[in-house]
């Protein structure tokens, strides 16, 4: 991809943010560098084919003054997200940063070491804990401590551990109530769609350098190797309980609903340490991920905030978290921990207020402005969440997505409207006349809009294509926001190179061997084409021999609904197995052992023959 020039317009924006941004408060780089031991050198990691899995070394770039290309704030905090090595967080917790989006923590026991958040991948957590070894000694994994139900916390485990020592008791893996089971549907439910979309959040087709990725706010990027899980052996299900692992005592802090539906806090008194997991960061996070998600709930996020400044402030010297560098000292703890708090209050309480004045979310993410004292804070800003996403996320919490006007309750869809707008407008060319005046002038925004349009009108017209491409550029120059960047420049990338696919799929076969057997039911419910199985009736009993059970499947009107109960009568075919081969049967799999089938085997053939498979390669940014 060819990249082009900044425009003056751009240019000047950025600019401008140096003089009014707090450009000569360094704390954040002091903490960063505090207690630095040693770097992974070099900070490459690949498969066993070669395939580069985690490049760190390809944010040398990240010095000096920001160019003109990139935003002067996301610069700054691309900066310190790309500071790596092993870190001293206090005597006898340790740190390894910059070696995937997340961070993972060690904490040393009387004999053993505990980790936290084992990082996305197998090479990536079994670097950092060999880093770790190097400069700490060869301690033992005693636990692992899931904080929350995303795939950057778990995903490494068995770059730490292995399932043998879990299940015998040797490991302990410990988890706030219902990681599994959201750790699980939220990469297989969506998780095609979720995984498109995650290419372009984190740049995964982009060069890294001033003019393409260069960070994506809560960390650099995602690293692409194995993905696995481990399903917990130790859950938590209250505030105030307390554990002692090798002579650790924990006393953990739930919080639901907060950046996970399953995540918790918890605190070390020995060390007077707090792990925040993943709700006070040094960025304002997502109440709605740009990759897709459910919208998280920025009130009970502050009430939790509130909550952990009451019971653990006082007794802090340390807090840190999954991503980012720790804060120091009790007064300056509880100071992070309650601008985090006031600002997602904010957010909230001053979203609701304007939508009982009749604002709809769009006019809200335009108009409300942070106070000065939150607005000054280097920890508010929007690098990986953003305060006009937030704010129509919240909108959208209550309100969903009709705003109430008549008008655009029925719309066309996009390409329908996008012709008419087109047509009205007096055709294409005199829509990419308007577009470069537009751009020409620095309006990008309204630019973008008028060849969104074209583009969902004829995809091939040459002159709108490029001229697209360069508006999405542009806009990508000037966001604070790393994700934000790295959707334009992916949207202008595969209008100048064609469609990129997903790089990275989360749904790894360890995820898929915890599907309960209810969400694996579901799992093929959704992938049901309704209007091929309109006509179809079939009854299957599937008899699951290792978990003792039968389910009583029925396909109907086009929907599979599903339902425990004993086998009563004759079904159309029955199928004896283990809920393992049952995974394998919903791949496609009818040859390999340990499948028993009695019946008409030909009505398993027709409920497979009408499940479709997710495209990991559907259109973004053309129709």
């Amino acid at each position: 991809m060819q990249n082009k020039p900044v425009s003056p317009a751009i240019e000047a924006q950025n600019a401008a943010l140096l003089a009014t941004l707090p450009f000569d408060d360094t704390q954040d780089f002091e903490d960063a560098d505090r207690g630095f031991i040693a770097a992974l050198e070099p900070a490459v990691l690949t498969r066993d084919d070669g395939r580069v899995i985690w490049d760190n070394d390809g944010y040398s770039f990240l010095q000096g003054d920001a160019p003109t290309s990139v935003n002067p704030s996301l610069w700054r905090q691309s900066k310190l997200g790309a500071k790596q090595g092993l870190y001293e967080v206090v005597e006898g917790i340790y740190q390894v940063r910059g070696l995937d989006l997340s961070n993972i923590t060690f904490v040393e026991g009387d004999t053993g070491v505990i980790v936290i958040d084992p990082l996305i991948s197998t090479e990536t957590a079994a670097a950092a804990l060999s880093l770790y070894r190097e400069h700490r000694g060869d301690r033992s994994v005693v636990a692992v401590i899931y904080t929350h139900s995303h795939v950057d916390h778990f995903g490494g485990v068995f770059g730490v551990t292995n399932e043998a020592d879990a299940a015998s008791g040797k490991v302990q893996i410990i988890a706030p109530e219902g990681f599994t089971s959201h750790a699980v549907e939220e990469n297989v439910y969506a998780g095609t769609a979720m995984a498109r979309r995650a290419g372009y959040m984190y740049g995964a087709a982009l060069a890294r350098g001033p003019h393409g990725q260069v960070g994506a706010g809560l960390g650099q990027t995602t690293s692409s190797g194995e993905v696995g899980l481990i399903v917990p052996n130790v859950e938590i299900a209250k505030t105030g309980e307390t554990l002692t692992v090798d002579g650790v005592e924990i006393e953990f802090q739930m919080a639901p609903g907060t950046e996970a539906p399953a995540e918790m806090h918890f605190y070390f008194p020995r060390f007077r340490a707090l792990c925040m997991a993943e709700n006070a960061t040094h960025t304002l996070h997502n109440l709605l991920t740009l990759r897709g998600a459910l919208v998280r709930d920025p009130h009970v996020w502050s009430q939790y905030l509130t909550e952990a400044i009451d019971t653990f402030g006082e007794r802090t010297d340390v807090a840190f978290a999954s991503h980012h560098w720790p804060t120091w000292t009790s007064e300056r703890v509880v100071e992070f921990l309650a601008i985090q708090r006031d600002l997602y209050a904010y957010l909230h309480d001053q979203t609701l207020r304007l939508i009982n004045q009749g604002y709809q979310g769009a006019e809200i993410a335009e108009s409300l402005e942070l106070p000065p004292a939150l607005e000054n804070a280097w920890s508010t800003h929007g690098y990986y969440g953003s305060v006009s996403h937030n704010l129509k996320a919240i909108y959208q919490r209550y309100m969903g997505w009709f705003d109430a006007n008549p008008g655009r309750l029925w719309p066309h869809p996009p390409a329908e409207q996008a012709k008419r707008y087109v047509d009205a407008i007096g055709g294409l060319d005199r829509v990419v006349e308007l577009a470069q005046t537009a751009f020409d002038d620095g309006d990008f925004r309204w630019a973008a809009t008028l060849l969104d349009n074209a583009i969902f009108t004829d995809e091939n017209h040459a002159a709108a294509r490029e001229l697209y491409a360069d508006t999405l550029e542009q806009l990508g120059y000037g966001a604070e926001n790393g994700t934000w960047r790295n959707f334009f420049l992916s949207g202008a990338t595969e209008l100048r190179d064609g469609n990129f696919g997903t790089p990275t799929v989360t749904a790894a076969p360890a995820i898929v061997a915890q599907l309960t057997p209810e969400q694996l039911f579901d799992s093929l419910a959704i992938s049901v084409n309704g209007p091929k199985a309109w006509d179809l009736t079939i009854d299957i009993d599937v008899t699951l021999t290792d978990l003792e059970v039968n389910y009583r499947l029925t396909l109907h009107n086009g929907v599979l609904i599903y339902r425990q109960r004993d086998i009563l009568d004759e079904p159309d075919v029955t199928l004896t197995l283990t809920k393992a081969r049952l995974i394998a049967v919903a791949g496609g799999d009818l040859t390999s052992p340990g499948l028993e089938l009695s019946g008409d085997t030909g009505a398993l053939g027709a409920l497979l023959g009408v499940l479709d498979q997710g495209d990991t390669a559907f259109n973004i940014v053309t129709p």
